[in-house]
């Protein structure tokens, strides 16, 4: 494929709208060569209606889950869902890995250019192998308890350790996808799990699902609620977590401090002072934090929605996820942006859009390739309608 001039009747740049003249330009691989004015373009303009855009970097997500996509029921609480997935066994191994396949294609042709993938297995090595999507590996570490947490540890870290030496056969030039150890959630992480993870992770990204429940905050301040019941069907008889009186992100969030970039995923029932302190945790501990929104997931778990105003109040770091097809009916950017500029009106598109792109791609620290059209960056390039539904340009 040649290079190509493209124009259209807005480009956002991934921060911001464009001249209303401007034509972006890209060599034959899709890097960005240039932007200029449409009278120093010359001929050969690809000239289309709507709006271009780098692509959408998706910050959250569950590959592995692919498969479990309309055998999960809507509405049950975190709790719910979460002895719902477990009890989803028995799967065909093939079965597995087509659907993964299959949701790798889909969010391409969506306009995903990378995702932040969080992995309990290797299994989806074979899929990013072969995947035109960039990808940032979370190996979700779950253990509720400290007796055995350095074993599990060292079979997590094994885990890591083969995505790390895993290349691209679509990018061979290219090094191989980052993978880093993740606490799953506060609930499902010992103290000491999370003393070793912090260890582990120094100067690197950690993804953490925080506060997607009420009930999450009610074991923490009180040791009551739901979870109760949801660890005595999974085997535990006791409480795993310590009481501490706080919500849960204030429990766990100072066990980290070694300078991480941590995507705190979810957000549904985070307060004001859940995000002063996670502002002042930042500080003090040279922690860079993100807060990914994953609405469509929200509302189909718990029914509710993050408080979007809070996190707009002190221009925090937003990003947005899908989750997964356990808990979406799709694995689509532009649906999640939509649920959003429909639920919170006061927004507007280019701040949304701006959390799907360069935000996204600096959560996953993929902001020098990724997420913005800057000479020498392949960030992908989509067409959205007034609608942001998606054409891949390249």
């Amino acid at each position: 494929m040649p290079g190509m001039k493209l124009k259209a009747d807005r480009i956002f740049d991934g921060c911001q709208w464009l001249e209303s003249d401007r034509v972006l330009i890209t060599d034959a691989n899709g890097q960005i060569v240039d932007i200029i004015p449409e009278a120093e373009a010359g001929e050969d303009i690809m000239r289309y209606k709507g709006t271009l855009c780098p692509g959408f970097v998706n910050v959250h997500g569950h590959l592995e889950l692919s498969h479990l996509q309309g055998h999960m029921l809507r509405g049950t609480g975190l709790p719910g869902f979460l002895t719902q997935v477990i009890q989803q066994r028995g799967f065909d191994p093939a079965q597995i890995l087509d659907a993964m396949f299959r949701a790798d294609r889909e969010m391409y042709q969506a306009g995903i250019q990378a995702m932040g993938d969080i992995c309990n297995t290797a299994d989806s090595i074979p899929v990013k192998a072969a995947s035109r999507i960039r990808w940032y590996n979370f190996i979700e570490v779950l253990s509720s308890r400290d007796e055995g947490a350095a074993q599990r540890l060292a079979y997590f870290t094994d885990i890591r350790d083969r995505f790390r030496e895993t290349r691209s056969h679509i990018r061979n030039r290219q090094p191989p996808s980052p993978a880093s150890l993740a606490p799953h959630a506060p609930y499902s992480v010992s103290p000491l799990s999370f003393q070793n993870i912090n260890l582990a992770t120094t100067g690197e990204t950690v993804s953490l699902h925080s506060q997607e429940s009420q009930a999450e905050d009610e074991l923490f301040r009180h040791g009551t609620g739901p979870f109760l019941d949801f660890y005595r069907s999974i085997g535990l008889t006791e409480n795993p977590v310590s009481v501490t009186g706080k919500s849960s992100l204030m429990s766990v969030l100072p066990y980290f401090n070694g300078r991480q970039r941590i995507i705190l995923v979810h957000n549904t029932y985070t307060t004001e002072d859940d995000l002063s302190f996670a502002d002042n945790m930042a500080r003090e501990r040279g922690l860079s934090i993100h807060y990914c929104l994953c609405p469509n997931a929200n509302l189909f778990i718990e029914g509710s929605l993050p408080p979007v105003s809070l996190l707009l109040a002190d221009d925090r770091n937003i990003v947005i996820g899908t989750d997964s097809l356990a808990s979406n009916d799709g694995l689509s950017i532009a649906s999640e942006l939509n649920t959003l500029l429909k639920a919170f009106p006061s927004l507007a598109v280019e701040q949304v859009l701006k959390w799907a792109t360069s935000n996204g791609a600096a959560a996953l620290g993929f902001e020098n390739e990724l997420g913005s059209f800057r000479i020498g960056k392949t960030p992908g390039v989509i067409l959205l309608d007034d609608q942001l539904s998606v054409q891949r340009i390249c």
